[in-house]
């Protein structure tokens, strides 16, 4: 989020000293990322070591910590594990949210630098590792299984029917309205389209494996060093590899893209049949599930307008040509 959240800096240091025994001098809000229920911050200790700190609203998953810390000690490095508290947890509350604390790196996202060749390449060797992990029960009891649901379909088809039926009064929900109107055929056209191929791929035996389920370029960190690694582990799933081959070619919005990007990093990740049908559903998938998400975070919070204009925005250039929409459009054989 790029809006601050109303938690005084001073209860942030008394719950690092607390939590991890950590002297802290300085607290910096970093106004980045769409998560609408994370914000982060660095934060410098008294001798001036840095770190990154992420506080996260809403039901906290413990996967999101104990995960990325299991892949680590298996070896797929890349994934960045987080700091233990001074009892060995993972994370501590902070009232109603939690916090996590990571290394501070010295970094650019994959948004704000291109990848080298061998960083596409170590990036598909990195995935692929995740993708053929073999999971203790523990986690494949906690880890959700794709069940293609509804929910994000019928949540967007609801925001069309009521902006017919409601007055807005707020500058931004106004834009979106109106944007969504002129939409109106092209998103029910994406709606249909993921409905069909979510009744496909039911019918198929296609395998589930570990997903990230939101490798673009913003969660992909590229160091001083440039080591690589891959941060954000909010939602994952057991689900088919597409669910994560979405972000190659193209990332989010397509923007996360080099013609000879796609060549390489199937070159660290090896040679894999693709199934057409399960790309084009998540394709189609994320623009429905953004969708859904910026329309509640613009018709139905009271965050700044700053921050609803970014995800206006954002919402907005999902619709561009060689987008979001765009791609899905275009992906295989499926063009519902």
């Amino acid at each position: 989020m790029i809006e601050k959240p109303a938690i005084p800096d001073d209860l942030i240091v008394a719950r690092l000293r607390d939590g991890y025994g950590l002297s802290v001098t300085q607290v910096t809000f970093l106004p980045l990322g769409f998560d609408l229920k994370s914000a982060v911050y660095r934060v410098e200790e008294v001798n001036g070591t840095p770190y990154f700190l992420k506080l996260r609203g809403g039901v906290f998953d413990e996967t999101t910590v104990t995960l990325p810390k299991f892949l680590n000690a298996q070896g797929i490095t890349q994934v960045m594990a987080s700091i233990p508290t001074i009892t060995g947890q993972l994370w501590i509350s902070l009232g109603d949210m939690t916090m996590i604390l990571y290394p501070f790196i010295k970094s650019h996202n994959g948004f704000e630098v291109d990848l080298s060749e061998h960083q596409w390449i170590e990036l598909g060797m990195a995935l692929k590792g995740i993708h053929a992990i073999g999971l203790p029960p523990e986690f494949l009891r906690q880890i959700q299984p794709e069940t293609y649901s509804p929910h994000w379909r019928e949540t967007v088809m609801r925001y069309l029917v009521n902006i017919g039926n409601i007055v807005y009064d707020d500058s931004v929900a106004i834009k979106l309205a109106t944007f969504l109107k002129s939409k109106h055929a092209e998103i029910q056209h994406i709606i249909t389209g993921a409905e069909k191929l979510a009744a496909e791929l039911k019918k198929r035996p296609l395998e589930f494996v570990l997903c990230h389920t939101d490798i673009h370029g913003g969660n992909v960190m590229i160091g001083e060093n440039e080591d690589l690694f891959i941060v954000d582990w909010d939602n994952p799933l057991l689900a088919p590899k597409e669910r994560d081959l979405i972000f190659v070619p193209g990332g989010v919005g397509g923007i996360w893209y080099k013609s000879e990007a796609e060549t390489l990093f199937y070159q660290g990740y090896g040679r894999t049949e693709i199934d057409p049908v399960a790309l084009a559903y998540y394709r189609y998938e994320r623009i429905v599930q953004d969708a859904a998400e910026f329309c509640k975070h613009i018709f139905e919070t009271t965050r700044s307008v700053e921050d609803r204009e970014q995800g206006l925005q954002f919402f907005i250039d999902s619709f561009l040509p060689d987008n979001a929409v765009d791609m899905a459009n275009k992906s295989g054989q499926y063009r519902c």
